[in-house]
C-alpha cells in the first residue's frame, strides 16, 4: 500500500479516535446540550421497559422488575416533530406534527388527535425530541457514571407564573450519554414506578421528506379529537 495512503487512513483515524475522546471527556451535561443543539433531524429504534418496584410478597432482591416492554422506531426532526412507532408486541404510533399529538392503535383502528402541550410534555419523547434548548426548562445536574454512560439528571424550573403544578408527570428525569450520543432515559413517576428506554442505531441529520410527520387515518378508522 503506497505511503500516502497508509499515512492519510493513519491521519483519518487519529481524528476520529481523537474525536471520540474528546466526547468522553466531557460531561454528561456537555454531551447532551451539544446532542440537542447539533441535532435537527435523527432517527434510530428504541426498546421502553415499564419497571415497578417488587411487591411486599416477592423477592426483595431481585430489584426492579419489568412489567411491560415495547420496542420500535424513532424519528424527530426539531422543533416539537416526532414519531414514536412502536412495533412489537403491538402495533401503535404516536405522532406530534408540531401542532397536535396523535395517537394510532392498529389493533384498535382508531386515531386519538389532541392539542400539543400538556399531552406532549408527558410523553418521554418530547424530552429529548422537542425543544432546541434544555436549559430553557430544565436544570442540568452532572451525576454518576454507570453502565458505561455518563448521567444528566434533569430538574423541571419553576415557572413563577405557573398556578399549578408542572405538566411533567416524572419526579425524576435522567439521560444516559455515550460518546455525545443519548443512549438511556430513566423517568420516575410520584409512585415510584420508573419509565426506561434504550436508544440505538441513532443517525443524526438524516433528510426527511416534508410530509413525513403527516397523518391521516386510514378509511373506516374510529377518529377522536380531544381538547
Amino acid at each position: 500500500m503506497p505511503r500516502v495512503l497508509i499515512a492519510a487512513i493513519l491521519s483519518i483515524a487519529s481524528i476520529l479516535f481523537s474525536n471520540a475522546a474528546l466526547s468522553q471527556a466531557e460531561t454528561g451535561s456537555e454531551q447532551l446540550r451539544q446532542f440537542v443543539r447539533n441535532s435537527k433531524t435523527a432517527e434510530g429504534d428504541f426498546v421502553q421497559q415499564q419497571l415497578r418496584a417488587p411487591k411486599a410478597n416477592e423477592p426483595q432482591d431481585k430489584g426492579l422488575k419489568v412489567v411491560r416492554q415495547t420496542q420500535g422506531h424513532f424519528v424527530f426532526q426539531r422543533p416539537g416533530r416526532f414519531i414514536w412507532d412502536t412495533q412489537k408486541p403491538f402495533e401503535q404510533k404516536l405522532i406530534a406534527d408540531g401542532k397536535q399529538l396523535i395517537l394510532w392503535d392498529k389493533d384498535l383502528n382508531q386515531a386519538t388527535f389532541r392539542p400539543a402541550g400538556q399531552a406532549l410534555a408527558s410523553t418521554p419523547a418530547a424530552i429529548l425530541f422537542g425543544e432546541s434548548s434544555l436549559d430553557q426548562h430544565f436544570d442540568l445536574v452532572d451525576g454518576e457514571e454507570r453502565l458505561g454512560m455518563k448521567w444528566v439528571a434533569l430538574t423541571p424550573k419553576k415557572d413563577p407564573n405557573a398556578k399549578g403544578k408542572s405538566d411533567l408527570p416524572y419526579t425524576k428525569i435522567s439521560i444516559g450519554m455515550i460518546n455525545g450520543l443519548p443512549k438511556a432515559l430513566e423517568l420516575t413517576d410520584g409512585l415510584g414506578s420508573v419509565v426506561l428506554v434504550t436508544l440505538d442505531k441513532i443517525q443524526l441529520n438524516v433528510n426527511l421528506p416534508a410530509n413525513r410527520f403527516t397523518f391521516y387515518p386510514p378509511a373506516g378508522a374510529e377518529v377522536l379529537r380531544l381538547n
